[in-house]
């Protein structure tokens, strides 16, 4: 008796114990300010500090990588990486293949052009007829391609200087999500404008495989991320960074 009391006890201590911390590999680009980008050589940023306070829940240790957005995705699926932290929209494509995550930042597409094009190019009914950039591998080259008119846009994806080719007039706006438009705009030396409203609603989450080791992830990241929405941590990272509060669907 006294045998099988001690077994069980130990049995029962050892469930009780905290699951053993991981290693939580997180592919980011490290070129899309202000959510993952490059300073004095440190990688920073709203999605950093997200990855860090939800590390800090589970009691896991984050190892960040960075590689190009366009092979991003291809290294969740090979393994390479756990999930992708870089402001990755859901899309019915995206959700067939991945576990996505809860959103945790609700935003819209928005034109951007050079300063003093506004008037002329006044949003997205305006890109009939016009060269439009967009970053090599986001979801923005589809939104475009779902547009009634989108053969009659010249449509050119870009790993890079995007707002650069824009401002220099190669071509003629291009198409990210407002919130970065607003920080690009604001932080380059470049004369950009955003032209219009924001047009489809984007909602931003983190991928992970759709296996079992990959849904265990997401589940256990997810409480987490509940529980920095619920406390504030995630309203005040977004503060931080963007200056206003985008972890929340507008009313």
């Amino acid at each position: 008796m006294f045998r099988s009391l001690s077994l069980a006890a130990v049995l029962a201590g050892a469930a009780a114990l905290p699951a053993a911390a991981e290693t939580i590999r997180v592919g980011m680009s490290g070129g899309y300010f202000p959510f993952t980008f490059v300073r004095q050589d440190q990688l920073q940023g709203f999605e950093v500090d997200l990855m860090n306070a939800l590390a800090e829940k589970t009691g896991d240790t984050v190892e960040f990588s960075t590689m190009s957005f366009s092979g991003l995705i291809g290294a969740l699926e090979a393994g390479r990486i756990d999930t992708v932290a870089n402001q990755i929209t859901i899309t019915p494509e995206r959700e067939a293949k991945f576990a996505f995550s809860q959103p945790y930042v609700y935003d819209g597409a928005q034109v951007v052009v050079k300063k003093g094009n506004e008037t002329e190019i006044t949003g997205v009914d305006s890109l009939k007829g016009r060269s439009v950039a967009v970053n090599l591998g986001s979801n923005f080259e589809q939104l475009l391609r779902e547009l009634p008119f989108a053969d009659e846009i010249d449509i050119r994806t870009y790993e890079s200087n995007i707002e650069q080719d824009t401002a220099l007039g190669r071509v003629d706006a291009f198409v990210m999500d407002r919130v970065s438009s607003a920080q690009v705009i604001k932080e380059s030396p470049l004369p950009l404008a955003l032209a219009g409203e924001p047009f489809s609603e984007i909602r931003n989450a983190l991928p992970f495989r759709n296996d079992a080791e990959g849904q265990a992830l997401r589940d256990r990241l997810d409480a987490a991320l509940t529980e920095l929405k619920a406390d504030g941590t995630l309203k005040a990272i977004s503060e931080k960074w963007l200056g206003l509060d985008v972890t929340a669907p507008a009313n």
